[in-house]
């Protein structure tokens, strides 16, 4: 078990003991006195504070960590360190504490208040003890009692500061200026609390202890493109509240923030990560450039396990492929080719192979057998780059497909390069197959269930799996097409079209090794989903037998979980905004790419982590109305903006939809951006000017992945080449 994992555990055993002693015993010294033999307890296990955990900024003299916080703010517990020196003027806590040591000496001066509290802001202290806080002992405090706090000595102390409510909910706490007394002042909790952080050894260590683990990059999605670790899951600061708990599911789930030094940016989504319950928490001490320092690698691009898992397998596997210029002259010469595009219909439709026909990743062994008619018919499967072509192709070999299969090489973009012209617009989507074509395609999938190990489970199994999800962490995923999960899917599961679970696992799943259950009706897809995680290093991965046979369904489209309170805001409808634009300022929290093809006229570009900083240069001095696609991303973004603003802050009601809707007019363009468009990933042919380039630098990016993944020594593929 890891420190932070033991940590936890001990930290929670800990509150729970002290919580049914204060339902005993009440707010009494008796109560208090139980409660310092069980701290001390917890203080005396030093291996679970490590001093590197608990590091005091440069320049300050203490920093203070939270531990643990009731939802209702009760139950608080801190690490208090500090260094040498480091002292507190005399403080009330109105609220019970107790302290206990750690390591190094604390030393506590006790006072009583002795004046009748007739004059407001003045009162009289009374010095009644002292006691120097060592680790094996610690001091008690009721609401009214006074104390100080000194480091004393040569070494950085530790303590652990428990309170019956946290710091910050404890608007009446005051301090005196001397011990004697006199003028007092409100005593407010450190602007600062922090999360405790680990080293980089201690999270490579981490990613290969086999827990689970969910390292979460905070910064935002093109920022996280240029450098991040391997196993980092982009969640931006802008979309804590919308994603988080689709990516980590299982609130106890150990949790690594990242962002680019260890700063701010990942204290800050900690902080809210842990408020949105989250308790497991830790910053990588450094960032990315930490681990960089540490000697370890850093990846550029998104979904990069996924991307060099591809690589390894047509290196592995042989896996045929075609130049787009021979795949063109085959097709001039008039051979017979069914040409399958492994892509989601939306990017088909962007751009697709002349004669393509969409069928996306896991549906192409399901489809094929009755799409190609012919065992001579040559099939060549593209995506728009490597990775979808690469994996179509060899599940199509690994399923036994009696056709000769080729991948083309670079899919649209090798076609693009090559001089070639690209469709625009079709819209032809393999069908669904006959029974003859299900009949085989199943076979075919028992056939891979067999060779690469993939395990069913029935639904008693998967009621024990959600029965110990706050143990082991369970994703239920629908691999079947969005339009199949819409129409009807299994309570609690999530549409994850397999092609691009595969594809883009970390978009999916953010914690390394949990549970994934996957679902499909004719257990095709699923079988062949779970035939490439298993080999990306999945341990558990299992597929529902008899998925959706009498089940009660569920319709409609994926219902996503938004965390934290949402707190009521001023809002504006759309048809009053449409009459006052020109005296607000519109703020669009959208992603820079849907704020450049439609926005409202004349709003700005702004990313919502970044908010604050930014209120201060836009233009005017009148109300600003914040936008986003359904209003729940502009609504967090009005309570944290609110505070930072004198001017009043509305939010669009129903967002930009509402908007769409009521048929006001948008307008295109990125002529208005108060902050640079890296908020997301651009795919090559979405970048502005000099699309080729940037074909080739990502083409080439995907093949030098190997290499690298080599060197960076954690990916657990497990590679099995065809029968």
């Amino acid at each position: 078990m890891s420190t932070m994992d033991a940590r936890h555990q001990a930290v929670a055993d800990t509150i729970a003991k002290v919580r049914r002693i204060e339902q005993e015993d009440g707010v009494t010294q008796a109560a208090l006195a139980r409660i310092k033999p069980v701290l001390i307890d917890l203080a005396s296990r030093t291996e679970l504070f490590p001093p590197e955990q608990f590091q005091v900024f440069d320049g300050s003299h203490g920093r203070i960590f939270r531990l643990a916080e009731d939802a209702d703010h009760r139950f608080a517990l801190y690490a208090s360190a500090g260094l040498p020196g480091k002292a507190q003027p005399p403080h009330n806590h109105t609220t019970w504490a107790v302290i206990a040591g750690v390591y190094g000496k604390e030393h506590n001066v006790f006072y009583e208040r002795i004046d009748n509290r007739s004059v407001p802001g003045e009162g009289r202290l009374r010095k009644t003890g002292e006691l120097t806080v060592v680790k094996g002992n610690a001091v008690s405090f009721l609401p009214d009692d006074f104390h100080t706090i000194e480091v004393l000595g040569n070494e950085k102390a530790l303590h652990l500061h428990l309170y019956g409510r946290s710091l910050e909910h404890l608007p009446e706490r005051i301090s005196f200026a001397t011990s004697e007394g006199g003028a007092y002042k409100i005593f407010p909790a450190s602007p600062n609390i922090s999360t405790p952080e680990v080293t980089p050894q201690a999270l490579k260590a981490m990613i290969r202890d086999g827990g689970e683990l969910a390292i979460l990059d905070v910064r935002e999605e093109g920022v996280f493109a240029s450098e991040h670790l391997l196993f980092a899951v982009p969640l931006p600061v802008s979309h804590l509240e919308l994603r988080a708990d689709a990516l980590v599911p299982r609130r106890a789930t150990r949790v690594v923030v990242v962002d680019e030094d260890g700063g701010a940016l990942a204290q800050r989504a900690a902080y809210r990560l842990f408020d949105l319950g989250y308790k497991n928490i830790a910053v990588l001490k450094g960032g990315v450039r930490g681990w960089q320092k540490a000697g370890y690698e850093l990846f550029s691009g998104v979904n990069v396990p996924s991307k060099a898992f591809g690589e390894i397998v047509e290196h592995k596997c042989g896996t045929p492929r075609i130049e787009p210029t021979e795949l063109k002259a085959r097709l001039d010469r008039g051979e017979d080719i069914v040409i399958l595009d492994s892509r989601p219909l939306e990017e088909y439709r962007r751009m697709s192979i002349p004669g393509g026909i969409d069928c996306p990743g896991a549906e192409l062994v399901y489809r094929a057998f009755d799409l190609v008619k012919s065992p001579e018919t040559l099939v060549v499967v593209n995506c728009a780059g490597r990775t979808r072509s690469i994996i179509g192709t060899q599940s199509l070999v690994n399923a036994g497909l009696p056709n000769k299969v080729m991948a083309l090489k670079n899919g649209t973009m090798g076609w693009h390069l090559a001089g070639l012209k690209l469709d625009h617009g079709k819209t032809q989507h393999a069908p669904a197959p006959g029974p003859e074509g299900l009949e085989r395609a199943q076979a075919a999938a028992r056939s891979v269930a067999g060779r690469f190990g993939v395990r069913r489970i029935d639904h008693a199994a998967l009621a024990r799996f959600r029965a110990e999800a706050d143990r082991h962490s369970l994703y239920v995923l629908d691999v079947r097409s969005p339009a199949e999960y819409e129409a009807g899917h299994l309570p609690g599961s999530r549409s994850a079209p397999g092609g691009q679970l595969v594809q883009a696992t970390d978009q999916y799943v953010g914690t390394l090794n949990a549970r994934l259950v996957l679902i499909d009706g004719e257990a095709v897809r699923a079988v062949m989903t779970a035939s490439w995680l298993i080999q990306m290093g999945w341990r558990e991965v299992y597929v529902l037998d008899k998925a959706l046979d009498g089940q009660k369904l569920e319709k409609g489209p994926e219902k996503a979980t938004v965390l934290g309170d949402d707190a009521a805001v001023a809002t504006i409808a759309a048809d009053d905004l449409d009459r006052q634009l020109g005296r607000v300022t519109v703020v669009d929290l959208d992603t820079s790419l849907r704020y450049r093809a439609a926005h409202i006229p004349g709003a700005w570009f702004v990313i919502r982590a970044r908010l604050g900083d930014t209120v201060a240069s836009l233009p005017g001095d009148g109300p600003i109305v914040l936008a986003s696609p359904d209003g729940t991303l502009a609504r967090f973004a009005a309570r944290d903006l609110a505070p930072r603003t004198a001017r009043k802050v509305l939010v669009l009601d129903g967002g930009t939809e509402a908007w769409r809707a009521a048929g006001h007019r948008l307008e295109a363009g990125d002529e208005q951006w108060a902050d640079p468009p890296e908020d997301v990933w651009y795919k090559p042919y979405e970048n502005r000017g000099a699309p080729e380039q940037k074909m080739r630098e990502y083409l080439t990016w995907e093949v030098a992945l190997v290499p690298q993944i080599e060197r960076d020594g954690d990916a657990r593929f497990r590679v099995m080449k065809p029968a």
